[in-house]
């Protein structure tokens, strides 16, 4: 069995249950009163993420894993979990604004006002880091920094109350 299937299938598991708690939460959110903000660059996120996800399958498949660094994208699995368990119900892959909600000040977000986005980045590297994919990781970690520069910043201009944020 080739090293790719456990590592890959857990990931795209990982995504596709990710997705589903991210919906889930959204409408629930939405009937709240919260909407969306700075949705303009989510069709680019989830096209980037899907691509990283698919050319890893067909790559990665005839490569050994170095298991060492899939033993740190375990590690690095467990902060995700913390992200998301601190945000709870407030999870979304999308900006979601919940209007006179305080902001999350709990676990990793005590330390870091975007925590979830330095694992999705570290993640993007380091996966196919894991299959000797060098050249992939450096072209998807460009274009995701692109796209984290454009989110973070409609993201902030979100929580500071200013919906024009796009």
């Amino acid at each position: 069995m080739p090293d790719a299937l456990p590592i890959l299938g857990f990931v795209t598991l990982q995504r596709l249950a990710e997705l589903w708690f991210s919906a889930r939460n959204e409408k629930r959110l939405r009937a709240r009163g919260a909407y969306e903000a700075g949705a303009a660059h989510y069709p680019l996120m989830v096209l980037l993420h899907a691509l990283w996800l698919a050319g890893l399958w067909i790559l990665a498949w005839p490569r050994p894993a170095n298991w060492w660094l899939v033993g740190a994208y375990a590690v690095l699995q467990l902060m995700r979990v913390w992200v998301i368990a601190s945000l709870g119900a407030r999870w979304t892959t999308r900006i979601i604004v919940l209007p006179g909600a305080p902001l999350v000040q709990a676990g990793p977000y005590r330390f870091l006002k975007h925590p979830n986005y330095l694992v999705v980045a570290i993640e993007i590297a380091l996966l196919p880091l894991v299959f000797g994919l060098l050249a992939y990781a450096a072209i998807f970690s460009l274009a995701n920094a692109a796209i984290l520069i454009w989110r973070i910043r409609a993201e902030d201009r979100a929580l500071a109350n200013k919906e024009w944020a796009v």
